[in-house]
């Protein structure tokens, strides 16, 4: 199978139908899609962050509270990756670094949520969302309205690097939580 040129159009069937696939040519209306999406998720993660980060002695308190081993080194592990990682996805520069720091992140603070209850009670909380956005700018990238298009001429990033950024946002989300909470955040029924 050849791959056409940026630009040009190819024609392929499914089934009986024959099916115009547009090849590296970005749709203004997707790209608009895209920035929308990069600016709601990272607004909203942009406003957790400076929240913690101007009021960074509640943050480190709220960590020491539930049981984090170093709750000022997590607190500005976590302060860092939102503040950096939204600004990133909002500007659209080095976006597959910037949306796995907010997935990481989303991750632990999901985990924060469910930890307290039984998991099923709330699953789908903001921090969920949040991280659905993120990891969808890992495989999407984030448009044509971007610095990474603008200045790096990639509107989009590789499939691989994309799968590969997820692993790792997931990986360091679990070593963190392990690492520096110690408990498994995942309860069938509400914890004691």
């Amino acid at each position: 199978m050849t791959t056409p040129l940026a630009g040009t159009s190819q024609v392929s069937t499914l089934g009986d139908m024959a099916v115009n696939e547009s090849v590296g040519t970005p749709t203004s209306v997707s790209d608009l899609g895209l920035l929308i999406l990069r600016l709601g998720v990272g607004a909203a993660v942009l406003q957790a962050g400076l929240i913690k980060a101007f009021d960074f002695g509640t943050t480190v308190g709220f960590m020491d509270s539930g049981g984090w081993q170093l709750p000022a080194f997590a607190a500005l592990m976590v302060t860092v990756a939102e503040a950096a990682g939204a600004i990133g996805v909002v500007l659209g520069v080095l976006t597959p670094l910037a949306a796995c720091a907010i997935a990481g992140a989303m991750v632990c603070a999901w985990a924060v949520n469910v930890s307290t209850d039984a998991f099923w009670a709330q699953p789908f909380n903001v921090p969920f969302l949040l991280f659905v956005g993120a990891a969808t700018l890992l495989f999407t990238g984030a448009g044509a309205y971007s610095v990474d298009a603008r200045m790096f001429g990639r509107p989009r990033w590789s499939p691989r690097l994309a799968i590969g950024l997820l692993v790792l946002a997931f990986a360091a989300a679990i070593l963190t939580w392990l690492l520096l909470n110690g408990t498994n955040p995942l309860h069938f029924s509400s914890p004691a």
